[in-house]
């Protein structure tokens, strides 16, 4: 079994992997953010697979990433789960900095980047009615409890917790993806508010997408960091904030990642892995041949 990682702002590498070995990867959609690094955490039979989605020494802004790249990379080396680690701004008070939230909806708004691998005489859809899978949203949910945080019910996202409570775990959510770099107008966070989101970041949308169609499964685990500008008793968001709240919580994420391995020692019995069985509309005979090679390392048995 191999687990992908994409790390966000403040998680550059997973300490305690063993083994390491660096895969310099080139796809047919480019470059990913850098090279994959690849290990093992502890004694379980298992290897992960770590990219930071930007880059080394953060040099990528959200839009410049190449998505399509990074899963690619992680389905190359032979990933068949992804969990997307991520720092998120709360819309609601009772998801407070330093909570997580295992979000199971996305509104992407997004539209400056690649957000399928399909196209360029290829036609295909694939279901996203719901954009996470369960089977791992579960094994994760469990791991961050064993790491010590409270879960949550979901009425708690509603109302403000008392300072210095326990770091909670908030199962569900809708995960706003805004395309950045800049953080919201106040407007656009009460916008958000409105539509009864919970958080917002600038990555998760499309990385879900993607793993989609690359017939991945693939969890969101957003670490909250500030409560966006709707808040009138906050101060607005920085990017300084921002990773000071992060980087506390950087240990216990990389925990999960250690704790999640041993019950993703089976195979998959979710409906993930044949995601696009039936997506493509293309008839085979109107595919380009540079299409097929393009796209054979994703979709070659339905080629």
């Amino acid at each position: 079994m191999i687990l992908g990682v994409f790390g966000g702002s403040g998680l550059y590498d997973l300490a305690g992997l063993e083994g390491l070995r660096e895969h310099a990867v080139s796809t047919p959609f480019g470059e990913p953010s850098g090279p994959v690094v690849a290990g093992r955490l502890g004694d379980v039979e298992a290897e992960v697979l770590f990219l930071p989605r930007h880059g080394r020494g953060h040099r990528l802004l959200p839009s410049e990433i190449n998505y399509r790249a990074n899963v690619h990379a992680l389905k190359q080396l032979g990933a068949e789960r992804v969990l997307s680690i991520s720092a998120v701004g709360s819309l609601k008070a009772g998801l407070t900095p330093g909570d997580v939230v295992l979000v199971d909806q996305f509104i992407d708004k997004t539209y400056r980047r690649a957000t399928t691998f399909f196209g360029e005489g290829v036609a295909g859809h694939v279901a996203f009615g719901q954009p996470v899978c369960a089977d791992l949203v579960a094994a994760v949910a469990d791991a961050a409890l064993a790491t010590g945080f409270v879960e949550a019910p979901a009425a708690a996202r509603e109302t403000a917790a008392p300072r210095g409570s326990a770091q909670r775990l908030h199962r569900g959510g809708t995960y706003v993806c805004m395309e950045g770099p800049q953080f919201s107008t106040r407007a656009e966070s009460l916008l958000h508010r409105a539509w009864g989101a919970d958080t917002i970041g600038m990555t998760a949308a499309t990385e879900a997408k993607l793993c989609r169609e690359a017939e991945l499964c693939f969890a969101s685990l957003a670490l909250v960091t500030d409560f966006d500008c709707w808040h009138d008793e906050e101060e607005a968001v920085t990017a300084d904030a921002v990773v000071a709240v992060l980087l506390a919580n950087v240990a216990r994420a990389r925990d999960v990642v250690r704790r999640v391995l041993p019950s993703l020692q089976t195979p998959r019995t979710c409906a993930c892995g044949q995601a696009a069985a039936h997506a493509i509309m293309t008839a085979p005979e109107a595919i380009p041949a540079s299409a097929r090679e393009r796209l054979r390392g994703l979709f070659g048995r339905y080629l």
